[in-house]
């Protein structure tokens, strides 16, 4: 979880131009797809188009490839295709156990052998779009060392429970659903990604639901649209009040700190070492957006 990540962009793996814009966007991650955005007579041509993007030096976002689910007949074909140099990680869709994700590592481990990479570098992401894989994702989140993140899969996970095609509010029917999958992301240490927001001319509907992420805990959110990264980046960023507001509890508790005080109360609200630890992971999440960002600055570096 070192690496920034806010947001993750679905790329579908047989479009060529898109493919290729994939490489500039500013989304922390992107997700090459070869699953649902990728229809089955083009799976072939994906899989060749996505591991010839893969090898190629000065991708900006962090390239990950959502393969067909397990029980599919195109898992092993993507896999045999796609690691190789420059292939971060993979997302599996539809994780319903445990057993799926040790399967997918196993397998991993063979090709990263044989191909001569690093054993161990591609991390994997399992997404969460059933009831049943919801009750089992803190068994999935903690399965291996590889796990990266749990994804929620809305669209998928309201199918499986039988809701309606239109989102209400802030998605208010999936909020269980939705901070069981942070709690159970957190209980093994590593990241949370939310579902998509799927439409794109509903820009406070989106707003709000960027809103809603963030406070139940995920460390990011997904996306098909690249209209989305600016809202979804800015949300998942620290904002300056926040910055500032963190200063000053980390000051003003060390300075009680060093009279002998065990909390002290910054702008009315009492601080005690919990709250520090969150002011102070805050400012590290601020440090790494400003990194980020001066990383990409024009001219920088030359």
């Amino acid at each position: 979880m070192s690496k920034l990540q806010r947001s993750w962009m679905f790329v579908p793996g047989h479009t060529a131009r898109f493919v290729e814009k994939a490489a500039g966007v500013p989304a922390d991650g992107v997700f090459l797809d070869l699953e649902d955005g990728v229809p089955v007579a083009e799976k072939p041509a994906a899989r060749h188009l996505v591991a010839e993007v893969l090898g190629r030096p000065g991708f900006g976002p962090r390239r990950f490839v959502r393969l067909n689910s397990i029980t599919s007949p195109w898992f092993a074909d993507d896999l045999e295709a796609v690691v190789v140099a420059g292939l971060e990680g993979v997302c599996l869709p539809k994780v319903e156990s445990a057993t799926e994700v040790l399967r997918l590592a196993g397998r991993l481990d063979e090709l990263e052998q044989q191909r001569s990479m690093t054993g161990g570098a591609v991390r994997v992401v399992a997404a969460i779009e059933s009831a049943r894989g919801l009750l089992r994702a803190p068994a999935i989140a903690a399965s291996h060392p590889r796990m990266e993140a749990l994804m929620f899969g809305a669209e998928d996970f309201a199918l499986d429970l039988g809701l309606g095609t239109h989102r209400v509010g802030e998605s208010r029917e999936l909020l269980y659903a939705r901070s069981s999958l942070v709690v159970a992301a957190a209980s093994a240490r590593i990241a949370s990604i939310d579902g998509v927001f799927p439409d794109l001319d509903d820009p406070e509907g989106l707003a709000a639901d960027i809103v809603q992420a963030r406070r139940l805990g995920f460390s990011a959110k997904s996306t098909f649209n690249p209209r989305q990264l600016d809202d979804i980046n800015r949300a998942f960023s620290p904002s300056p009040d926040e910055v500032d507001y963190a200063r000053k509890v980390v000051a003003a508790f060390w300075d009680a700190q060093s009279r002998g005080e065990g909390s002290v109360a910054v702008g009315g609200q009492l601080v005690d070492l919990p709250i520090v630890m969150r002011a102070k992971r805050l400012l590290e999440a601020s440090d790494a957006v400003d990194a980020n960002a001066a990383a990409k600055a024009p001219g920088e570096g030359g």
